[in-house]
């Protein structure tokens, strides 16, 4: 682990500043990881992925030339034919391709040689069963299968070990957060301050979990050493992050504690795991990106008439975008059709806008019904700020009975794990419209919730054609 260019007790510097509006100095939050490792990991997967498949490939190639004097016999492609697919599909979910075994070679060795023997072990079942093993050259299988785990294991550790002293054995963003402690530099991962970046665990000011959303940029994992007192707060805080979050707790290597997770030569307890892992948010992503294009697309031309009536109705901006608060609590900027009269618009978000509301325009009126307003949001799916699908994002002020969501629910703040969406299981079950009671958003909050804890593709497909049924609800003013 190794101390970044910023104010720390190693260094002894000074801390960043930077002037506030009212003057007062403040220590500027650093985006400490500008890229993220995620398509660093992939690349390599897929390089691994594509060398382990030419081992195995030469390997029975190289085995028909040596029996049959000629690489291109049938018998050795149809042995590549039964072999390679199994090997993918198994390799591809024994964690032949994951971060562990990017950081030890020999253990991704020895995932890819489990998998190689299972497709080995289905080629030779296909064989028996099909009846076809009598006239199939045993010779050829046989030294293609030794070859191939030769030419596997050696690639495996050779390649391995090249890419890792190439990269530092580093291909995960690791941040540690020490509050109130000090923590000894080691290789590998960035360290900083709390006190002195104006960080604190708290879940009451948006503001506050923006700075810490911004310094979590980008990170895989987060290491929080604190004293015990503190471990309770900062583990309310995070658990609103898509990052593994770990506390750092020395006493656990006392006490003998096992299987939760390491620090160096210390364990750590694992407070919270990202809902969505790597292929779940590319696919994800995938489904945003294809379905916003298309949407936006086939809706361009009423788009375009929504934009017309709202500039001849009323002066003033056709877009009105809002401060909501977004995945990992990072606050971003929402467009929607404004359908309010300019001088009545609500920045803050602190009045919900109810049935018969005075401030709406005759436009406004009917894209509200009809949920026409929400259709910029695609371009917010489109810069990554939301998903098609996901916890609807809620303005900084918003309240029920007078309380700020986050005061009536002490895991409110738990839905922003996920990216927020235009569309949502909540929506979808009917839970749209003002929040005048508490019982309103604790009812969203469940489904968001739940949506969050139950992530698949299928879902969030189920949730867009459902919501279709309730584009035009009784609650949608």
């Amino acid at each position: 682990m190794y101390l970044v260019n910023l104010p720390s007790r190693a260094t002894g510097s000074a801390p960043f500043l930077l002037r506030t509006k009212d003057g007062a100095d403040a220590v500027r939050v650093p985006q400490l990881f500008p890229r993220a490792t995620e398509k660093l990991r992939l690349a390599l997967y897929g390089g691994l992925l594509l060398c382990d498949l030419s081992c195995i490939a030469i390997a029975f190639l190289v085995a028909g030339a040596i029996r049959l004097g000629s690489p291109l016999q049938q018998q050795a492609v149809l042995s590549l034919a039964i072999v390679l697919p199994t090997f993918l599909a198994v390799a591809v979910n024994n964690q032949a391709y994951s971060l562990k075994a990017l950081q030890r070679p020999g253990f991704g060795a020895i995932k890819a040689v489990e998998a190689l023997c299972c497709a080995i072990a289905v080629a030779i079942a296909l064989l028996f069963f099909l009846k076809i093993s009598v006239q199939f050259s045993r010779i050829i299988f046989a030294i293609g299968t030794i070859f191939a785990l030769a030419l596997t294991v050696a690639f495996r550790r050779f390649v391995g070990k090249r890419t890792g002293h190439r990269y530092g054995w580093t291909f995960a963003n690791e941040l540690v957060i020490a509050d109130g402690v000090e923590v000894e530099a080691t290789r590998g991962n960035k360290v900083v301050y709390a006190d002195e970046l104006g960080i604190e665990p708290r879940t009451d000011d948006p503001l506050a979990l923006d700075r810490l959303g911004t310094l979590l940029h980008n990170c895989d994992r987060v290491v929080v050493a604190c004293s015990p007192g503190r471990v309770s707060a900062w583990t309310h805080t995070l658990k609103g992050t898509a990052h593994n979050v770990e506390i750092f707790m020395p006493e656990l290597t006392r006490i003998g504690a096992i299987g939760l997770g390491s620090f160096g030569d210390e364990k750590t307890l694992l407070v919270n795991c990202g809902p969505l892992r790597l292929r779940d948010r590319i696919l994800k992503r995938a489904v945003d990106i294809a379905g916003s294009s298309l949407a936006l697309i086939f809706l361009a031309p009423l788009m375009a008439l929504v934009a017309a009536a709202i500039a001849i109705e009323s002066p003033g901006p056709i877009f009105f975008s809002q401060k909501r608060v977004g995945q990992n609590n990072r606050i971003f900027k929402l467009l929607k059709f404004r359908s309010m009269r300019l001088e009545c618009t609500d920045a803050g978000g602190k009045t919900s806008t109810c049935a018969n509301d005075h401030r709406l325009t005759r436009v406004g009126r009917f894209i509200r019904s009809t949920s026409i307003d929400e259709l910029p949001q695609l371009f917010n799916v489109l810069l990554g700020h939301m998903s098609i699908v996901g916890p609807r994002p809620h303005a900084l002020e918003s309240t029920a009975e007078n309380e700020l969501f986050w005061q009536i629910q002490s895991n409110y703040f738990d839905r922003h794990a996920i990216k927020p969406g235009i569309t949502g299981l909540a929506q979808v079950r009917g839970f749209r419209g003002a929040t005048v009671h508490r019982k309103d958003l604790v009812d969203r909050l469940s489904a968001d919730l739940e949506y969050v804890a139950g992530w698949s593709i299928w879902r969030d497909l189920k949730i867009i054609a459902g919501t279709f049924r309730v584009v035009v609800h009784p609650n949608a003013y």
